[in-house]
């Protein structure tokens, strides 16, 4: 079963992030090499909690695919491109992930294979979309707002914005404790909602994807603690 990776790291010297920012290049030239790897994508942040167009040096991320979880374990945690993030940065985490179901597509590909449907615990959700550059600023002039809402949502674990290319590829991933508290944020009057009306009415992405995901697991800390031990009590921060 295919499993999907979604790796964080934290830097927090200068050194650190000028190394982070240089790999945005040349980690493009080791990830191609990882034995079983499938789909990859180098990830940056915005600031705050990734929902702005700022770009944010200590936050990186790497999405990536594989054939299995021991694979993805062993490839994350093993691999020599894993091993130099993990050694630079001074914090990281991954959750590993298999996908419910998705539609849309990433760069013109359909990277996420679906496995089993959604269970009754926990599930991750991710979004990316191409934004139009004659329309990115109304699109990002309502992103505070919606950083405000998930960010006091008490239903939600993790989320973060990051994305390939700052203003114009963006990408979203929240992790809930169940489906109907993320159904509850998405479907409520809000700017979320207003915001998703405003995307179809007036066709403001080029391109976009949305993927729902099963936890499998996870590795490693962030902000000191893993982020799924309190909705999965056997996840111990390593």
């Amino acid at each position: 079963m295919q499993t999907v990776s979604l790796s964080f790291f934290r830097f927090s010297t200068p050194l650190s992030r000028l190394w982070a920012l240089a790999q945005m290049g040349a980690a493009r030239l080791s990830l191609p090499g990882v034995p079983d790897i499938g789909f990859w994508k180098l990830l940056g942040s915005g600031t705050g909690e990734g929902f702005t167009p700022i770009p944010n040096t200590g936050v990186y991320a790497i999405l990536a695919t594989w054939p299995s979880e021991e694979i993805a374990r062993g490839q994350t945690s093993g691999a020599p491109v894993f091993r130099r993030y993990q050694s630079w940065a001074n914090e990281h985490w991954t959750v590993f992930l298999s996908t419910a179901s998705v539609r849309g597509n990433w760069a013109g590909t359909e990277p996420f294979q679906t496995g089993i449907s959604v269970s009754q615990g926990p599930l991750a959700a991710l979004t990316r979309a191409t934004v139009k550059p004659r329309v990115a600023w109304r699109f990002w002039k309502r992103v505070p707002a919606i950083s405000d809402v998930i960010g006091s949502d008490p239903n939600v674990v993790f989320k973060i914005g990051v994305g390939e290319v700052p203003l114009l590829h963006q990408v979203t991933f929240s992790i809930w404790p169940d489906a109907n508290a993320m159904a509850n944020f998405a479907r409520k009057d809000g700017p979320h909602a207003r915001a998703i009306k405003a995307v179809r009415a007036e066709h403001w992405f080029r391109e976009e994807l949305y993927a729902r995901f099963n936890i499998l697991g996870s590795a490693g800390s962030w902000n000191g603690r893993n982020p799924l031990q309190d909705i999965i009590p056997s996840e111990v921060a390593s």
